[in-house]
């Protein structure tokens, strides 16, 4: 009874759905048939999204899918660019029913609490590694390959996503939260699929943004000097 009590508050609550209203970023807690705690974070900006599962306490990567998406209606259109779990699914199209109110969100039958609306976000947005400058010398990469390195930002979360389309392979992720605050991009990294012992680590780096490119620079998290240039994805 309580379920269907709290289903009727949630579909009273729930307003006009509209592609402004998902942007920003969710999160989902539920509890593995092991007993352990999982985290589901998912983040959509203008046109990509990605959703990504991990350990809450350890930040374990679990999964991770994501891709484009369009909303019509109360329907929910992803075209799949990745995923871990079912790489067979990449290039088709998956739909879903989605029930919104200002806090939460149902897509399906998996419900989200909302992280953020997009803000404050000086970087929110899909974003696309497009060259690197090494020894001095710019190295431009082409955005249209089927090979990418992304990285989506909501108003308070990151995640870089490296994947291939035309191969169906994920390469590997990270994410977390992150902040700008006086031409300084700090990353406090909650997952990294590659290599569990970076959880917990904040990295800070020089940002600028010059009309569509996001220009980056500092260390890696292997101390390694960086020069990169984002473009935004359209």
């Amino acid at each position: 009874m309580k379920a269907i009590i709290a289903m009727l508050l949630f579909t009273t609550l729930c307003i006009e759905v509209n592609a402004q209203s998902l942007i920003g970023a969710w999160e989902n807690h539920h509890t593995a048939k092991s007993g352990e705690q999982l985290k589901s974070v998912s983040i959509y900006t203008d046109a990509y999204q990605v959703t990504t599962t991990y350990h809450a306490e350890t930040g374990k990567f679990i999964s991770c899918k994501g891709g484009s998406w369009r909303l019509a209606g109360n329907i929910l259109t992803e075209i799949i660019e990745f995923n871990t779990d079912e790489a067979e699914l990449v290039g088709t199209t998956l739909k879903s029913k989605v029930l919104i109110s200002d806090k939460n969100l149902k897509i399906d039958h998996i419900e989200f609490t909302r992280i953020d609306d997009g803000k404050p976000g000086k970087l929110q947005g899909a974003w696309l590694m497009s060259g690197r400058v090494r020894d001095g010398e710019k190295q431009i990469r082409n955005t249209n390959l089927p090979r990418k390195t992304m990285k989506i930002m909501s108003g308070t979360r990151f995640q870089w996503i490296a994947y291939d389309t035309a191969k169906k392979q994920f390469m590997g992720t990270g994410g977390g939260t992150y902040s700008t605050i006086n031409g300084k991009y700090t990353e406090n990294i909650e997952f990294f699929s590659k290599d569990d012992t970076r959880v917990g680590a904040s990295l800070e780096f020089n940002y600028k943004v010059e009309g569509e490119d996001w220009i980056h620079t500092g260390l890696s998290s292997k101390g390694d000097p960086i020069h990169e240039i984002w473009s935004v994805r359209k």
